[in-house]
């Protein structure tokens, strides 16, 4: 597993962050240890592209600006 954290443009409320983690506990081999309004912290395992988690987050309406390993 690999530590990943996600910083987020759009989100401005509780259930922004809710609507993330949702989004982010559904992609498989993905575990999300804490979302904020902002950013989210999982971890991952090598398989899961950073593409997948861009797809994601803009299926729900926010953008992905910056992904860290």
């Amino acid at each position: 597993m690999k530590n990943v954290t996600l910083e987020i443009s759009g989100m401005s409320c509780g259930h922004c962050v809710g609507r993330v983690t949702k989004a982010l506990a559904a992609l498989p081999g993905v575990k999300v240890g804490g979302v904020q309004v902002g950013r989210a912290e999982l971890e991952a395992t090598e398989e899961v592209a950073e593409d997948a988690f861009r797809k994601a987050i803009d299926a729900i309406g926010f953008q992905v600006t910056a992904v860290r390993s």
